[in-house]
């Protein structure tokens, strides 16, 4: 798929992707829910034998180089492994074989498993607080209450001095310093209930 500056792309769970640069395209990511792709959710299509369990995985997938800190060489040689995997999946795919497709998604899915309650608690944290607080404020305006407004403030987000490397090369995110409070009336979610109407 061509990229131009200004498209716009969005990859949902299963899509196998390799961007490739061959000219000066910057690009700019939104992670949705928590950025849970950098946080292990994204599995790499590493060959199989790299995919048994998460002992397996770990060491092929390890960006720490032999100091320890981030190595630009591992994060090649972990691009180039994916590569392999993933050619080896697109030639069963042609040669009309889907079980190694689907064998893939059932080792991804095993192995992340174990990682969904740290996930979910990041996802109640950050995306559906988010959800939450504009149901508050939905309900607010319903309601014909302004005290959200008068809480208005502004906050900032910093990225870090230094570019960082992760699955998508080297990156520049920007991290939450500062989450605004609920507004104080009743924050509509899963677990709380519509407020009545006044009359």
């Amino acid at each position: 798929m061509p990229l131009v500056a200004g498209d716009v792309v969005e990859f949902t769970p299963g899509t196998i992707h390799r961007a490739v640069n061959d000219e000066d395209l910057q690009v700019v990511v939104v992670m949705e829910n928590g950025g849970l792709p950098e946080a292990g959710d994204a599995v790499l299509t590493l060959p199989a034998e790299h995919l048994r369990d998460p002992e397996a995985y770990a060491p092929a997938t390890s960006l720490a180089g032999p100091d320890g800190s981030p190595s630009p060489e591992r994060a090649r040689a972990r691009r180039d492994l994916a590569v392999e995997g993933f050619l080896e999946l697109r030639r069963h795919a042609e040669g009309g074989d889907s079980a190694a497709l689907a064998a893939f998604h059932a080792a991804a899915v095993s192995l992340v498993r174990p990682r969904v309650a740290d996930w979910r608690e990041r996802w109640r944290a950050g995306a559906l607080a988010a959800a939450k607080r504009t149901g508050g404020r939905l309900a607010a305006l319903e309601l014909g209450e302004a005290d959200h407004l008068r809480a208005a403030g502004t906050y900032r987000l910093s990225r870090q001095a230094e570019p960082v490397l992760g699955t998508c090369g080297f990156l520049s995110p920007y991290l939450p310093e500062c989450v605004p409070s609920p507004v104080p009336v009743g924050v509509v979610g899963e677990d709380t209930p519509a407020p009545a109407r006044r009359r």
